[in-house]
């Protein structure tokens, strides 16, 4: 069975592991069709781990799988069935899992492809409980991105912010992998969506799922042009994820009574900030990290419905990991690289 595996910083390789055996009592056995790069793969193969880990280690930490075998006790899901795969170990036994906050779980074990061997082989056993049935019209890529590019997002600007119809949303790194979703989920509820980007070739393909306006922020200061925009009054909600470099803009580009929800630090992860700004203004902030299996699912049934569609910038084999996840290094990517496994 093949597996890519992460033997030292920044140097993968795929090996032969034993297949593995079959499901115990509530697991499934499960074959990987479609693993969706993030950044926290990116995190992993440059060594920036939050806990301490074993290398090797198989990476992966976003997919999608077709049941293969149905271990005892298992009931709602069947062999041949698509799955979108919930990247954390929980407990399922917490009053957070109880609840269904399953992000909150106090558990957790650990996440796939950081802490835990990750989704990059071609089958794995899993927990039943962790698994998220696809619906009729969703493809395998599209169940790959549910858990953490759709579902991240849904939790995000509906959970925490609590995105409303009419207002304006600013969306930083509109060519990523979140930022494209966001985009799509902002502007189909009927949101005013300013976005920024790094490169002038990544405007129009913003434009295109539905940006109303695009900030190159290599060429101009977004938090100036945001005030322009809005006429000095702000915006309602930003939707921030790069951190350091953009955490002093963004809080300037909030409304009176404003609200920001970050789930990233991608530019550092200690920043300042001005306390009677944010007192004054009234401003609110929601840190927002995973995602609840709902999430997951509300994503995927608005992709079934077509209001929402998986933006893909490239789809790699295992050859081409090294190179796709420099790239994400870069920032030289719109939208999600994906691993085809199977």
């Amino acid at each position: 069975m093949r597996a890519l595996q992460l033997v030292e910083d920044r140097r993968l390789e795929t090996v032969d592991l034993p297949a593995p055996p079959a499901p115990s009592q509530g697991e499934v056995t499960v074959a990987i069709k479609v693993v969706a790069l993030n950044h926290i793969d990116v995190w992993g193969w440059r060594g920036m781990a939050f806990a301490k880990r074993k290398m090797p280690l198989v990476i992966g930490a976003e997919a999608s799988a077709v049941i293969e075998t149905v271990g005892p006790g298992v009931s709602g899901l069947l062999p041949g069935q698509l799955v979108s795969i919930f990247g954390a170990r929980t407990c399922g036994l917490c009053k957070a899992c109880r609840e269904k906050h399953d992000n909150l779980c106090e558990n957790v074990s650990g996440v796939h492809g950081f802490h835990l061997d990750g989704f990059a082989q071609e089958k794995m056993n899993l927990p039943a409980r962790l698994l998220v049935p696809a619906p009729p019209g969703v493809t395998d890529v599209g169940a790959a991105v549910a858990p953490i590019t759709f579902g991240t997002v849904e939790h995000m600007l509906f959970d925490n912010a609590k995105l409303q119809p009419g207002e304006t949303i600013l969306i930083h790194a509109g060519g990523s992998g979140i930022g494209s979703a966001a985009i799509q989920l902002a502007r189909r509820m009927g949101c005013t969506v300013i976005t920024t980007v790094g490169s002038n070739d990544k405007i129009e393909k913003a434009v295109a799922l539905g940006a109303h306006h695009v900030i190159n922020y290599r060429d101009d200061r977004f938090e100036g042009v945001v005030r322009k925009l809005t006429k000095k009054k702000g915006v309602d909600v930003v939707f921030e994820h790069v951190g350091a470099d953009t955490w002093a803009g963004s809080m300037l580009c909030l409304k009176r009574g404003g609200r920001l929800v970050t789930c990233g630090s991608t530019s550092g992860v200690s920043t300042s900030m001005n306390l009677m700004q944010l007192f004054q203004q009234q401003l609110k902030i929601f840190g927002s990290f995973g995602c609840r299996m709902e999430n997951m699912a509300d994503a995927m049934q608005k992709m079934a419905a077509g209001i929402v569609a998986p933006v893909v910038d490239t789809e790699v084999d295992f050859d081409g990991i090294g190179a796709a996840l420099a790239r994400m290094e870069t920032r030289d990517v719109f939208g999600k690289i994906l691993l085809r496994v199977s």
